[in-house]
């Protein structure tokens, strides 16, 4: 998916132009350009294909935590944000730590919903590693649940829990315990 970023540009100007303002006064002259920059810069998660390097060494248990990501949610084009915990159980093979992050970002840089952004990583991190025994966390304030609407900057928790950690429950309180100093707790923007 290609950004028109023309197109997006022409909208912000019908859209400054629908609340009152001039979009041709000096403050607002370049906001269309800057907007449709932005869009192709945290949109670009639609157009990103990820090659895999494996390596044969493996652990028992691999956790990347911590991980920061930003999103848009698609019902109102306002940002969430906050940390993604990603676990797996290697199965003779593991991937570069940071592709782990780069799945992230891939799926946080599109408009989303929290829910199905933490199953979509958990389905590539299970693909990208050929474990079945996938972990996903993620926590997040939406800023469309702070700004507007019930105005309250809730944290939301989901959890994608698949294989091993399902049905070992001790092995899903070890990743728990194991991201514990990494959980969100609110970052600057």
């Amino acid at each position: 998916m290609g950004i028109d970023k023309e197109k997006i540009e022409h909208a912000v100007r019908l859209i400054l132009e629908a609340i009152g303002e001039d979009p041709d006064r000096e403050g607002l002259r370049d906001t269309p350009r800057r907007v449709a920059e932005m869009f192709e810069e945290i949109l670009a998660g639609y157009k990103d294909s990820e090659e895999y390097t494996w390596f044969t060494e493996t652990s028992d248990l691999v956790v990347v935590s911590g991980i920061r990501f930003y999103s848009l949610c698609e019902h109102h084009i306002l940002p969430f944000f906050g940390v993604a915990h990603v676990a797996y159980l290697p199965r003779g093979r593991v991937i570069g730590l940071s592709k782990i992050v780069r799945i992230v970002n891939k799926y946080a840089r599109r408009l989303q919903i929290q829910e199905r952004m933490t199953q979509q990583i958990a389905e590539e991190v299970s693909r990208a590693t050929g474990s079945p025994d996938v972990m996903v966390v993620t926590e997040a304030v939406h800023l469309c649940m702070a700004m507007r609407g019930v105005r309250t900057p809730a944290p939301t928790v989901v959890a994608a829990v698949r294989g091993a950690f399902a049905t070992r429950s001790s092995l899903k309180d070890e990743v728990y315990r194991i991201i514990e100093p990494h959980r969100f707790r609110g970052f600057p923007l």
